[in-house]
């Protein structure tokens, strides 16, 4: 975190960050990116909530997640960095602006990689009994942490395949579940409406609770436009990265949700004993289908580790090249920023040991710390496209390649949506928390980014 060698930014031990993610990593990047653990597990409370609705609390939530990654795609594509939505608060409201996104979110990607490292590890020594689950989140963290010091092709090539396997499965998956609703899958009968007579089970209560679980089941999507800034072409891979995420949100999220609401009840135990995935391949009769979607889930989080090592370095690495951050984090040699991929490795190793030494208190109050961080950069994302929008078609139209849709309106749409989300999440006691803990933790890092904005003021 910020300390007293704050101050102006450091000099590269080796120019700046290389270029070596090519037009295909970023694409499959940008596919895999939304298919996560989050996915393909922790829709099982939001089904079991909402019943067959959770897939309107899907598309609702996925149309805000659309509208904020067309407004982030204008930015990254006029502006490309890999500080990505830090750099461009800092650019349209201010350094405090700045310092608060990419400080908060460099806490969220450093935490998650570590829950990412405890589940995998989990699953892993499910397999082989008797392993400590310690040295499996050891290992991983030493791999992950090894691919991101080398140069950053590496990082995109175990991406790829991840992605390449995780889109696989899941599209696998869907043309299994829509031939069994079809009633064409050899050994099945399609269950044809009979499961989604009762569509709201719960009422609204349930609704509002399955739209909390998808809203952060969302988190990650922003990755690609981090990535995009060391791609070889940085304006096209997040244009088209961008354009892309309306069929790929309809089509892995609430296509999936329709396919699992439709061939398993709601109501089912097996969906969030087993999770959904698993639930609907049991329904469909298909042997092993638990370790099937083991090996997915476990591909999934191991996905995700490494890529949050990569976005945590280089947010961290933007902020302090903008003289933000501790300057050592910011040296940079072979084109990698190898201090700030140790500093967030680290961090995610630290947040695995809280969770063995003390996870009734000192490791919740971390994940509440980060609950609702997303939603505060999705606010800064939108105000700040509000104010670069028109400064851009004053002083640069030709930078906009990409364009948000149907500007000003959408936007402000889209921040009304946000501030519904806080709302929703103040009524829930199991939200409430996390939106009180995330508001606390935010509004210190912008005093202390609005102490240090002064300061470098009067200096």
């Amino acid at each position: 975190m910020p300390s007293s060698t704050v101050g102006t930014p450091p000099q590269a031990d080796d120019t700046s960050l290389s270029h070596g993610l090519k037009q295909r990593h970023l694409s499959m990047i940008a596919l895999g990116g939304v298919i996560g653990a989050g996915l393909f597990v922790g829709s099982g409370a939001g089904i079991a909530a909402a019943g067959p609705s959770i897939v309107l609390a899907y598309a609702l939530s996925g149309f805000l997640v659309m509208l904020v990654m067309r407004m982030l795609g204008e930015m990254s594509a006029a502006y490309p960095s890999s500080g990505s939505f830090s750099a461009h608060a800092e650019r349209a409201i201010g350094p405090w602006a700045g310092f608060t996104a990419g400080w908060s979110f460099w806490v969220l990607l450093c935490t998650a990689v570590g829950l990412e490292g405890i589940g995998a590890a989990k699953i892993v020594s499910g397999w082989l009994p008797g392993t400590p689950e310690w040295a499996w989140v050891a290992l991983f963290m030493v791999v992950f942490c090894g691919t991101n010091l080398a140069a950053v092709k590496n990082f995109g090539e175990f991406e790829f395949w991840f992605a390449a396997l995780k889109v696989g499965a899941i599209t696998l998956f869907l043309v299994l579940g829509v031939l069994a609703i079809a009633g064409l899958l050899p050994g099945t009968d399609s269950p044809g409406a009979a499961h989604l007579t009762d569509f709201l089970p719960n009422g609204g209560e349930g609704l509002v609770v399955g739209l909390l679980a998808s809203v952060f089941a969302y988190g990650g999507l922003e990755t690609v436009t981090i990535a995009a800034a060391e791609s070889e072409d940085p304006v096209k891979g997040v244009a088209g990265a961008v354009r892309t995420a309306m069929w790929r949100i309809a089509l892995f999220y609430i296509g999936s949700m329709a396919v699992i609401v439709t061939l398993v009840p709601w109501d089912s135990a097996a969906v969030v004993e087993k999770g959904p995935y698993v639930a609907a391949l049991g329904e469909l009769g298909i042997p092993g289908a638990g370790q099937l979607m083991n090996v997915v889930v476990l591909v999934a989080l191991l996905s995700a580790m490494n890529a949050n090592i990569y976005g945590a370095s280089r947010i961290a690495y933007s902020l302090v090249e903008r003289g933000q951050g501790p300057r050592a984090l910011g040296r940079v040699s072979g084109g990698v920023p190898r201090i700030a991929v140790l500093a967030s490795s680290v961090f995610g190793f630290l947040c695995v040991l809280l969770s063995y030494w003390r996870p009734n208190d000192v490791f919740s109050w971390l994940l509440n710390m980060i609950g609702a961080v997303i939603l505060v950069v999705w606010i800064l994302i939108a105000v700040s496209q509000l104010r670069l929008r028109r400064r851009l078609e004053r002083e640069a139209p030709e930078k906009l390649a990409v364009r948000m849709w149907a500007f000003p309106w959408l936007t402000w749409v889209a921040l009304a949506g946000m501030a519904a989300v806080f709302v929703l999440m103040a009524r829930e006691p199991g939200t409430r928390v996390q939106l009180y803990s995330t508001g606390g933790m935010t509004l210190f890092l912008a005093a202390v980014g609005y102490a240090w904005q002064r300061a470098r003021a009067r200096g």
